[in-house]
């Protein structure tokens, strides 16, 4: 599933990773903490608000262990700071006293943000959604202008592909299913296919790639007022669309007025193939592959079984049969527009 190579194997685990060690991490940067600590909502990486003697708390990532390359993170990093340079609300890592924003402490890779406050936008809200396309527009606008070199893309071979050969040999799936399983999957994979076939030569960009409600932050007043898109830890290269189709809910024609909405706002600063609305369905069954051999391949963290009980029972299995059956239908239906 994750196509990088050199990869940092050697670091401790995060059943290592204690308070005292988080605390003296950030001190390590330069900033002196109260003792106060809080652990956040975060499975992939480890993520704590650490409050300062002087100052706002910060917010302080440690990455998963081999995960990402040093040059992967520091790659999305710039990315950041090009779109805050560029004066779009995106949450960057702040830099140390000696201008560096990825950190080594005690064998643990991390990075230090700004604590960002808001709630999730109302994204049935005609005038919230075309706002997020405006600033969707202008972060693929300046995405586009150059390309990742350590990371991999979002595509049927690193989103479906690859994760669908980890599965098969991973003793995961119950032995009463595999074949089902498998074989639902590779039937799912050859529409995908199809469906980017539909598609033709859709351009690739840096994306925000995992912009779903919980990765932006809406404030409602003052200067700052609007979206904020915080965590670019899954930033890729894939086709625009990738940052759209996760806003969408509902019935077709739901979809339908809230991609009007979204393309708007978009619009008014990068062009929209509308070609890539064949991508949508396929997307998403991509997603649901790459989610289950996610939590596969995570399955002896301690902190994932305890939050993904049903993950690895019959039932789940049997749900992504349906899953996958139900998406297969999807992708044959006509995309959102005609054209």
């Amino acid at each position: 599933m994750n196509a990088q190579t050199n990869q940092v194997n050697t670091l401790p685990a995060f059943a290592d990773l204690t308070p005292d060690l988080v605390l003296g991490a950030v001190e390590s940067c330069g900033w002196f903490c109260d003792g106060r600590i809080l652990a956040l909502n975060s499975y992939e990486n480890r993520v704590y608000q650490v409050a300062l003697e002087d100052g706002p708390p910060v917010i302080a990532k440690f990455y998963r262990p081999g995960r990402w390359t040093d040059a992967a993170i520091l790659e999305e990093h710039a990315f950041t700071m090009e779109l805050a340079a560029q004066e779009i609300p995106v949450v960057t890592a702040l830099s140390s006293t000696a201008g560096q924003s990825l950190h080594h402490y005690q064998g643990y890779r991390f990075a230090l943000f700004p604590r960002q406050s808001g709630r999730a936008p109302e994204l049935q809200d005609a005038a919230t959604l075309e706002w997020m396309g405006r600033f969707l527009g202008r972060i693929h606008a300046v995405g586009a202008l150059h390309s990742y070199q350590h990371r991999p893309d979002i595509n049927p071979d690193t989103f479906g592909v690859q994760p669908l050969d980890w599965l098969a040999s991973s003793g995961m799936i119950p032995p009463e299913l595999q074949s089902v399983y498998l074989s639902v999957a590779q039937q799912a994979l050859d529409v995908v296919r199809q469906c980017y076939q539909r598609a033709g030569t859709v351009p690739v960009l840096r994306l925000h790639g995992d912009c779903h409600m919980g990765n932006v932050l809406w404030l409602d007043q003052g200067p700052q007022a609007g979206p904020h898109f915080v965590d670019f830890d899954d930033s890729r290269m894939g086709p625009a669309i990738q940052d759209l189709w996760m806003l969408l809910s509902g019935e077709r024609a739901e979809m339908q007025r809230q991609m009007s909405d979204i393309l708007a706002g978009y619009e008014d600063f990068f062009d929209f193939d509308p070609r890539q609305l064949y991508l949508i369905e396929a997307l998403r069954t991509l997603r649901l592959i790459h989610y289950s051999a996610w939590l596969g391949q995570r399955w002896d963290d301690a902190a994932f079984q305890a939050a993904f009980p049903w993950f690895n029972t019959q039932r789940y299995w049997q749900d992504r049969i349906l899953e996958l059956r139900e998406q297969i239908a999807l992708m044959d239906e006509p995309p959102l527009w005609n054209f």
